[in-house]
């Protein structure tokens, strides 16, 4: 998530401690591979609503903000923590998204689409703000490479584990490069892009599969089942 300047108002510092805690998602869809899909929705059910009431809750309680702003208040971006309108955290959208992407996504695609999700935007956002200097839509082209090269390698790593058809990794490429594309240009979309990278990369990414041979599709769509 960089900007070429002040990416939310948080230190470098500060930017790697958020990304820290963020990289500990990364368990979603780890675990999602070996449990079920009914399995991972009620327990990401179990974190998320009680996340999000807090996160609604704290707009109208002034004791639970100024506890959540003692607490996290140094990493959260400025819009986070703006009082003039109530707007989700990223941890929110985060827990939010893995579960609409493992409703409407074969397991396959919800599970590459969030693996995308956390080391990719990790990779442009550490990646951006320290070494970030062309702008690329609302970010930088450095940070945007950085999500591109990373998120291959996440496609790679998964099509070796999972002896996928050589289409998952073309399908992919394709699906994580648009999804780059609108991480770069999430503020002029105005969507966090914990919530549009995992959903727009799976969605194109089922979209394509639609135009493979059913033989692939069947078997792309059984894989970790």
């Amino acid at each position: 998530m960089q900007h070429p300047t002040t990416q939310g108002n948080i230190s470098y510092r500060q930017e790697i401690f958020r990304k820290s805690i963020h990289l500990c998602s990364l368990s979603i869809p780890i675990i999602y591979a070996f449990i079920s899909r009914e399995t991972a929705l009620w327990l990401l059910l179990a974190i998320f609503l009680p996340v999000l009431t807090i996160d609604l809750a704290r707009h109208w309680i002034p004791p639970l903000e100024r506890l959540v702003r003692k607490i996290f208040g140094g990493m959260m971006r400025s819009h986070e923590l703006a009082e003039n309108r109530i707007l989700l955290n990223g941890a929110t959208y985060v827990l939010l998204s893995a579960i609409l992407c493992i409703l409407l996504f074969p397991k396959i695609i919800a599970i590459t689409a969030f693996a995308v999700l956390i080391v990719s935007d990790i990779s442009s956002a550490l990646i951006g703000r320290k070494f970030g200097k062309r702008r690329f839509l609302d970010k930088s082209l450095e940070g945007t490479s950085a999500f591109w090269l990373s998120a291959w390698v996440v496609v790679g790593v998964i099509w070796a584990l999972t002896q996928a058809p050589w289409q998952y990794a073309v399908i992919g490429g394709i699906a994580t490069f648009i999804g780059g594309i609108v991480e770069a240009a999430s503020i002029r979309l105005k969507m966090d892009d914990n919530f549009s990278i995992p959903l727009s990369t799976g969605a194109v990414m089922w979209i394509l599969t639609f135009m493979l041979e059913t033989a692939v599709q069947t078997r792309l769509a059984g894989l970790l089942v």
